[in-house]
């Protein structure tokens, strides 16, 4: 799939789009900080160059990939969230990260939310899994919050992973855990509301 015919998916806050070079700087500032360690970070500049061209390759070889997420009203880029499945991943997996700075707004939730339905109901997708380091507590929370649970069955990357398998379409349409997520993003989406103690993205 060539990034001109990326699905572009629109949520309340958010249009998501296919990765393009103008989005590159936010990227390589996110995976060589802190940000990243979770995910295979902090990387030096080549390590980050190599790993955004095969965010954008991923769309050619597999036919879908990570999007960029922005904000509908600025277009300023937050993160990205998506499909994810190089050699040596078991399973096809549903991965997203938020830049440092627009971390706790529900963006992730948002986002994620949204590509997994579009997984599902455009690409026929019937189960995923999220690949996840387990001190990163905030990413378990948001798949906890996704409806996900630890898979112990499920084979992992490396051994050094947890993974979290999200709900089956059919029970997404069950209601309860799709209805606990757009109420928690219309909380987020109100301008007076102002989360406490509540988990990062």
């Amino acid at each position: 799939m060539t990034l001109s015919r990326i699905p572009t998916i629109e949520t309340r806050r958010l249009v998501l789009r296919g990765p393009t070079p103008e989005d590159y700087p936010d990227f390589k500032a996110t995976f060589s900080s802190y940000r990243s360690r979770f995910m295979g970070g902090p990387l030096n500049k080549y390590e980050a160059w190599m790993l955004y061209a095969a965010e954008i390759g991923h769309w050619e070889i597999r036919g879908f990939g990570m999007w960029m997420i922005h904000d509908k009203d600025s277009d300023a880029t937050l993160g990205m969230a998506g499909g994810w499945f190089p050699a040596a991943w078991p399973e096809r997996e549903i991965a997203w990260i938020i830049w440092p700075d627009k971390a706790g707004h529900g963006y992730a939730l948002e986002a994620t939310n949204a590509v997994r339905r579009h997984f599902y109901e455009t690409q026929g997708w019937d189960s995923a899994v999220s690949y996840i380091d387990p001190k990163n507590l905030d990413s378990i929370r948001l798949a906890e919050r996704l409806g996900a649970v630890k898979d112990r069955d499920a084979a992992t990357i490396d051994g050094n992973d947890a993974v979290y398998r999200h709900p089956s379409p059919e029970r997404l349409k069950s209601g309860q855990i799709a209805d606990g997520i757009e109420l928690e993003i219309n909380h987020y989406c109100d301008p007076l509301f102002k989360p406490k103690g509540m988990p990062l993205d």
